[in-house]
């Protein structure tokens, strides 16, 4: 009998999904207190202002100079798919629209032909920290879509299903539909021109939060799939008597399950899974063409 674990590797930055992703960023940064003009209290002397990426005291300002995050920039030839677990994102972009989004929420952006947009992080709490955690997820877009109209969509927080599971000791499992269907329970659509919108593409997003000592079986699903399972948070697992360590992704056979025993600590996984668009890809920083 064949089985679902093909590879295992150390996590780095950024993490390198398959195709059909290109890229997947994951910020967690403990920023400190608001400054009450949305920038980080305190003093940003021995930063790189304008491209801080090293992370020092347990954040980074990224491109923003005085807010933390993204100015403006372009997009063309792929989406985004940007998750945010804690903390808040201010969008802007030149289709004219705007939005705060966090706490679960989920911005799908199908770049098109090109987009010009901005995503910064305000530190709204002044008398306490203000830590963000989000995936920023590149999907590729297929040839016939890459000169599409750009277009984006917000998925709020209630709208997205979190099915609740327990094992045969009573732990609990989590899993929440970014994409991709679960057994009869479906995720809201994605953008009309995404290949996650196609026959078959079979594309899912979850994210998977397991209790100490929990065991839950990820269901099989088609064959022929790129599937990678990211190993994000938590101390140790058991995955076909191989224990492995927290901060691993996994390369999975898309048509056999995979069964999980957890370690001694809550373990977190985000699932990038989809059928390959199997076209060349030429990549200039935010540009992806064939």
């Amino acid at each position: 009998m064949s089985k679902a674990l093909l590879k295992i590797a150390p996590l780095s930055f950024p993490w390198q999904p398959p195709d059909p992703f290109l890229f997947c960023a994951y910020h967690n940064d403990a920023y400190p207190e608001g400054n009450g003009s949305y920038g980080p209290k305190g003093s940003l002397a021995g930063r790189n202002i304008g491209s801080d990426f090293e992370g020092k005291d347990g954040w980074r300002m990224y491109h923003g100079e005085s807010i933390p995050g993204f100015p403006p920039h372009p997009h063309r030839g792929f989406e985004t798919i940007t998750v945010v677990r804690r903390g808040w994102i201010d969008h802007a972009d030149s289709l004219g629209a705007g939005a705060r989004f966090g706490g679960g929420d989920v911005q799908w952006v199908t770049a098109g032909k090109g987009i010009v947009h901005s995503e910064m992080f305000p530190l709204l709490q002044e008398k306490s920290g203000n830590h963000l955690e989000l995936f920023q997820i590149w999907l590729n877009l297929p040839k016939a879509n890459k000169m599409t109209d750009p277009h984006f969509v917000m998925i709020w927080n209630k709208d997205i299903p979190r099915i609740d599971i327990k094992d045969e000791n009573g732990s609990n499992i989590q899993v929440t539909l970014v994409a991709g269907s679960m057994g009869d329970i479906n995720p809201p659509s994605p953008p009309p021109n995404s290949w996650a919108s196609m026959i078959n593409s079979d594309v899912a997003v979850w994210t998977i939060r397991m209790e100490a000592h929990a065991t839950w079986t990820l269901p099989a699903a088609s064959k022929g799939l790129n599937r990678i399972l990211y190993f994000f948070a938590g101390k140790n697992l058991v995955a076909e008597d191989q224990t492995i360590a927290a901060n691993s992704s996994m390369n999975l056979k898309s048509d056999e399950p995979l069964t999980i025993k957890n370690g001694s600590e809550v373990a977190e996984f985000l699932l990038l899974q989809g059928r390959p668009i199997d076209e060349p890809v030429m990549q200039y920083g935010p540009f992806v063409m064939n």
